[in-house]
């Protein structure tokens, strides 16, 4: 590498509803550290997360990006929701400024389902990435291109349910592991009929619970791999587009 160019250190940092994860990415999405965790403080506004992140990367070598998977609806570094958190606490915070101060370096944000999904997908058809946590996460990509964000966790699926109180993780608690599993499969059944998506990877934390017999097209991904979706966030746009404009 020539002496004037300096290789990109990017913080990627993965924020759920249970817990916060992070490490440190090369520009080809390759791990330089083991992901380290710190719980997610209860219903938290922006000030409380800071203060996670900071203690997160206390001991973190140096970075010159941050890159950010957040619960919510975002555009153009703006959280506009975080149902899944503290659904009364983010409303027009301006998250990615924020950050931005905190580090003194370059940050992009995104939902947490977009950015897992850019480490995981193929870039070949219409790929879709499901989570399955607190609640229920998506994304949507047209041959390696993100598209605008929709929140199908907040979508009616029946009388008094949308899919984050149909499988989240308070359904798996209560009702345990089969009536679980026998909705997450009415769940995939549906978005198969509605989208007929090229392929289908289903992350989270609660994934790795299901017991069903899957499509050849559906994989199981792990939150090792879509971490590495932050380096994806500073590709050239014919790599990833992030229709940042069109996801409100």
């Amino acid at each position: 590498m020539p002496k004037n160019l300096v290789e990109d250190k990017i913080l990627s940092i993965d924020i759920g509803g249970t817990y916060i994860k992070g490490t440190i990415l090369n520009e080809a999405g390759e791990m330089k550290m083991g992901y380290h965790t710190v719980e997610t403080p209860y219903l938290p506004g922006d000030q409380k997360l800071l203060e996670a992140i900071r203690k997160l990367v206390i001991d973190f070598p140096s970075f010159n990006k941050v890159s950010i998977g957040f619960p919510g609806f975002v555009k153009n570094g703006i959280v506009f929701s975080a149902p899944s958190i503290a659904p009364d606490k983010w409303r027009n915070i301006n998250l990615q400024q924020i950050i931005e101060d905190e580090f003194n370096c370059p940050v992009r944000i995104v939902n947490d389902a977009d950015m897992q999904g850019l480490g995981v997908i193929t870039g070949l058809g219409f790929e879709i990435l499901i989570t399955l946590g607190t609640g229920l996460g998506s994304a949507m990509y047209m041959n390696g291109n993100l598209l605008p964000h929709l929140e199908l966790s907040q979508h009616p699926i029946g009388q008094g349910f949308i899919y984050d109180n149909y499988i989240g993780k308070k359904v798996f608690e209560d009702l345990g592991k089969t009536i679980w599993n026998q909705r997450v499969e009415e769940v995939l059944n549906i978005i198969k009929t509605v989208f007929n998506y090229d392929h289908l990877y289903i992350g989270g934390g609660n994934s790795r619970f299901i017991t069903l017999d899957l499509d050849d097209n559906i994989t199981l991904v792990s939150n090792e791999d879509g971490i590495k979706g932050g380096a994806a966030l500073w590709r050239k746009p014919s790599s990833v587009e992030i229709p940042l404009e069109a996801n409100f």
